[in-house]
């Protein structure tokens, strides 16, 4: 039983750390232990995805504590600037985008610096994120 977790909780682990401000590859390794066959793909889906998600949410946290310290107009990071441009327009919609690359973690932690509601901005993020994931799943399960 134990060995049979290993596989969905390196999976949640590495999915976690990358959807934080840290590089990670949980697709990579979804679509390697898709091919290994020792889980089936509704738990290694349901392991990335809850792992993704909760690690954005922690980047939203983040966000959150860091507007306490400093002042909106703080965001001086081009990416930063897009991500606030972008969801000052869209609002927790624009967290559908969540799990891009590069744009996805800054989306996170300027939601959460721009207060975003926190329920429409978990059910974007989790939309956006599950979707990705069944897609890989689609494409090497």
């Amino acid at each position: 039983m134990i060995e049979a977790l290993q596989g969905p909780l390196a999976l949640f682990i590495s999915a976690l750390i990358s959807s934080t401000l840290l590089p990670g590859g949980s697709e990579a390794l979804l679509a390697w232990q898709l091919g290994q066959e020792n889980a089936s793909p509704g738990l290694l889906w349901l392991s990335a995805t809850t792992g993704n998600v909760l690690g954005s949410l922690l980047t939203f946290a983040m966000g959150r504590w860091i507007a306490t310290r400093y002042p909106l107009r703080a965001l001086d990071n081009p990416r930063h600037r897009q991500a606030r441009d972008w969801l000052e327009r869209y609002g927790p919609l624009g967290l559908l985008l969540a799990w891009l690359p590069i744009i996805g973690d800054p989306l996170c932690l300027v939601a959460g610096w721009l207060r975003l509601g926190v329920i429409a901005s978990l059910i974007a993020i989790t939309l956006g994120k599950a979707l990705r994931y069944a897609v890989i799943i689609g494409l090497f399960g």
